[in-house]
């Protein structure tokens, strides 16, 4: 049987403490025996100790849920390039580990949460429940249902106490920070804090993300690719969210595939996440693998809306404004409107056109330069080294930027989209595509060319 989830602020600080100081420990150690190794020992012994980190990291994170397993899963995208190429595959399979079988509590506590929230026995809510949880996440785990109409669906249902866990969580998010930078040594900390004080509120109230999912749902009705389940409302409450049921290839196993359905199922990601933001101003914030199914009949399925945001219309424009300057190679235009957007002062005389120009080429190459790119694991570190890590050229540049609070959860999506192309190896001209919704050109591949009629009649 699962162990209780810990809640309070003191337990989960404690568990926290215990991986942080023995991280600690563990360093002095190896720098203790690199006085007696060669430069090549050291290296082997620093990467070898890296690994075992991040493996310790992602299962004691994985198991508190809350903000803790949430700092877990981000940073598991974020520098998955840190690790030496021979130790990748196990990286990998930890992360995957982290983001599809998290822990699972037992049935009858989490029938309790339901048949509460519902006011009925499951037994007359639904004709059948399945009692093993299909999969499990930070705040809460999935069961698969049917209807008395004959109706499959999920049934998300969030842990019982999680909500005190993450409120523990954030009072502590400063000694959480501290265990994931091990994992991630560029991830922006502070940026990181603020937006999972920000986002995980919202995620605790599943009518919350409800009322989003719906909206999703109904924005993309119809699709010819994408579609997103619609939500059974009548069932759903404050700590459980229910919506039809999609059968369809899970993450890992569309990575196995030949490259031409790697690279149609990576195109497809990429319109949804970054069309999402620049068509509609209503993004999901959190692409991870997990989130989405290729259907039997080629459609991906797009599930999880609990961390969303709504851009307005003139902060879009702003940037679309602003990426227009930097293809067309005008350094001072870019610097101006990125100054006006607030990333950095533009007072300071040593945040120069030149140097913001050349930051900005080098995070978004891969889309900004119209040519045919494959997504490779390097490509990624690169981009995310540059995003905000000391390793970066950019680095003393970026000491001087800072992130608008508007800006934050799209710049997270365009980083953790980038790294699910990267796992994917996908290849396509970026650049022709992202010009579809950033300037109305016409489609530049097949899948362009059969949503084009979709998003003529919703514009319509």
């Amino acid at each position: 049987m699962a162990k209780q989830l810990p809640t309070g602020r003191v337990r989960r600080a404690a568990k926290v403490g215990r991986l942080a100081g023995g991280q600690t420990a563990r360093g002095y150690a190896t720098k203790a025996a690199n006085l007696t190794r060669s430069a090549e020992g050291r290296r082997s012994a620093a990467e070898r100790r890296q690994l075992q980190a991040a493996e310790q990291i992602f299962e004691v994170l994985g198991q508190m849920k809350g903000a803790a397993m949430k700092v877990g899963q981000v940073a598991s995208f974020v520098d998955t390039g840190a690790f030496p190429p021979e130790f990748q595959e196990r990286v990998q399979a930890k992360l995957a580990e982290l983001r599809e079988a998290a822990p699972r509590v037992p049935f009858e506590r989490m029938r309790k949460v339901m048949e509460d929230d519902l006011g009925e026995p499951l037994e007359s809510a639904f004709a059948e429940f399945g009692t093993e949880a299909v999969a499990a996440a930070s705040i809460g785990q999935v069961y698969r249902a049917r209807l008395d109409d004959g109706r499959e669906v999920a049934v998300k249902v969030q842990y019982p106490g999680v909500a005190q866990a993450v409120r523990a969580d954030l009072q502590n998010l400063g000694l959480i920070m501290r265990v994931a930078k091990r994992i991630a040594p560029g991830m922006d900390a502070k940026a990181m804090t603020r937006e999972i004080r920000e986002r995980l509120t919202d995620e605790l109230d599943y009518e919350h993300e409800a009322q989003q999912h719906r909206a999703f749902a109904r924005t993309w009705r119809g699709h010819p690719f994408i579609y997103v389940p619609p939500v059974v409302t009548e069932l759903c409450s404050e700590h459980v969210l229910v919506t039809e049921w999609v059968d369809g290839r899970g993450f890992e196993e569309v990575k196995a595939m030949d490259r031409t359905v790697r690279d149609r199922f990576g195109e497809i990601v990429f319109r949804f996440f970054f069309g999402s933001l620049y068509r509609n101003g209503h993004f999901s914030g959190d692409p991870h693998p997990g989130n989405y199914r290729l259907m039997r009949d080629d459609r991906v399925a797009f599930m999880d809306f609990g961390m969303t945001k709504r851009v307005s219309r003139e902060d879009l424009d702003a940037e679309v404004r602003a990426i227009r300057a930097a293809m067309e190679g005008n350094a001072v235009e870019l610097h101006r409107r990125l100054g006006a957007m607030g990333f950095f002062d533009p007072a300071d005389e040593r945040v120069t056109p030149e140097a913001v120009f050349e930051h900005f080429h080098d995070v978004t190459a891969w889309y900004m330069e119209d040519r045919e790119v494959t997504i490779t694991r390097e490509l990624v570190a690169r981009v995310l080294i540059d995003f905000g890590d000391p390793r970066s050229r950019h680095w003393q540049l970026m000491r001087r930027e800072t992130m608008p609070p508007q800006a934050m959860l799209g710049r997270r999506m365009e980083a953790l989209t980038l790294g699910v192309l990267g796992q994917l190896e996908a290849t396509a001209n970026w650049h022709l595509i992202a010009r579809e919704w950033l300037f109305d050109d016409p489609p530049s591949t097949e899948l362009g060319a059969l949503e084009r009629p979709f998003h003529s009649r919703v514009a319509a």
